[in-house]
């Protein structure tokens, strides 16, 4: 998916300019559809946009169950872990040590829906950003 990443400037581009050889407008303008359809999921799992109710969400379960540890607001935080600098791309890193626990850190999953989960991704990655 990161591939396709990659080439969406350069597939818009060619769409805008008519600069791509060899392929009529209206078939790489399917192409262009096709790849942006394929890239959503990629943004999303990558951080990508979330909704501001999604996010507010997030803060309030951070608020009452994470800030103890990890700071009000994502500072100050107890523990080495600074959660404003999570890198996006480690979703599955982050969900594993909320479900599961990590080190110091008790396991939530059975306290969290996985809409709450979600919520709680989102404004960890957004949320003190916007």
């Amino acid at each position: 998916m990161r591939f396709l990443l990659s080439f969406t400037p350069i597939i818009v581009r060619a769409v805008l300019h008519k600069e791509f050889v060899g392929l009529r407008s209206d078939k790489l303008l399917a192409v262009s559809v096709a790849v942006a359809a394929l890239t959503v999921p990629v943004l999303a799992q990558m951080g990508g946009p979330f909704p501001d109710e999604q996010v507010r969400k997030g803060a309030a379960i951070y608020s009452q169950n994470c800030a103890p540890c990890h700071g009000p607001r994502m500072m100050d935080s107890q523990v080495p872990v600074d959660l404003r600098k999570f890198p996006p791309a480690e979703k599955s890193r982050f969900l594993a040590s909320v479900v599961k626990g990590k080190n110091q850190m008790p396991p939530w999953g059975d306290l969290f829906k996985a809409d709450e989960i979600e919520a709680l991704w989102a404004y960890v990655i957004a949320g003190e950003k916007r």
